[in-house]
């Protein structure tokens, strides 16, 4: 347990090392549910896994989620578990969904930003910045991400939800991918990731990955996207030209 907290350690020093990433990170049990089928899923990770998480947050400039998650959860995306400052508030929403009383959106100091297509409708608080980005469908990851360094924010967790966490990595946005696994079984419920299919095997993301267990039970698998199990790089050159390493 001492060599694991020890590791975590050193995987914190690393990220505060980089001048920017992206980070990924999701919750889930043993069977891969992150929710019941009624939405339930507070709280499938234990406290040790619930600090992480805030902890990451204190780490980096923007904690990035999709309206989906705001109109579900209505979450604060703010630090109180551990000691640190709250990073800005980003919320994906192309068609103007976000309801202008979302947690996320009150004005506590942090920096606030709705991230929209141009043509989308709907009046923001004073003081969230409006954020816009080209395109149809759901937006680009890489356009967001783009944008969002643009205004000075480099280190961006993306928290959630599984569609938004799906997209950035099927876009190649992502460098570090942290997946809690809380030693529970669900039975049913929602899966947390829902990615484009693969043709074989050798397509699959091997990632260079260390194994941290929390005092509760909770596993923390980090895994560097950068980086293929076995020391190659990946092969991804729009990934390495909008993330790199460092």
């Amino acid at each position: 347990m001492d060599d694991s907290i020890e590791d975590l350690g050193t995987l914190f020093a690393e990220l505060n090392a980089s001048p920017q990433f992206v980070i990924g990170q999701l919750g889930q049990s043993l069977d891969g549910r992150i929710a019941l089928p009624s939405g339930e899923s507070k709280y499938i990770n234990g406290a040790s896994g619930l600090d992480h998480i805030h902890r990451i947050r204190a780490t980096v400039d923007a904690v990035l989620v999709g309206v989906g998650t705001v109109i579900a959860d209505d979450p604060q995306l703010n630090v109180r578990r551990v000691p640190g400052r709250d990073p800005a508030r980003v919320v994906l929403d192309p068609n103007g969904r976000l309801p202008a009383s979302a947690r996320c959106l009150q004005n506590d100091g942090a920096r606030r930003l709705v991230v929209r297509r141009p043509s989308a409708a709907g009046a923001l608080p004073d003081g969230v910045e409006r954020v816009e980005v080209e395109g149809t469908g759901a937006l680009d990851p890489a356009a967001v991400v783009a944008a969002l360094r643009a205004r000075g924010l480099k280190r961006i967790l993306v928290e959630g939800g599984p569609r938004t966490l799906s997209a950035f990595l099927d876009g190649g946005a992502i460098d570090h991918f942290h997946i809690i696994v809380s030693p529970v079984i669900l039975g049913s419920g929602r899966t947390g990731l829902d990615l484009k299919p693969i043709t074989g095997l050798s397509a699959a993301l091997r990632p260079t990955t260390r194994v941290h267990v929390f005092p509760d039970g909770d596993v923390l698998f980090a895994c560097d996207l950068r980086r293929r199990a076995g020391g190659e790089g990946r092969q991804d050159h729009a990934h390495r030209d909008l993330c790199p390493a460092g």
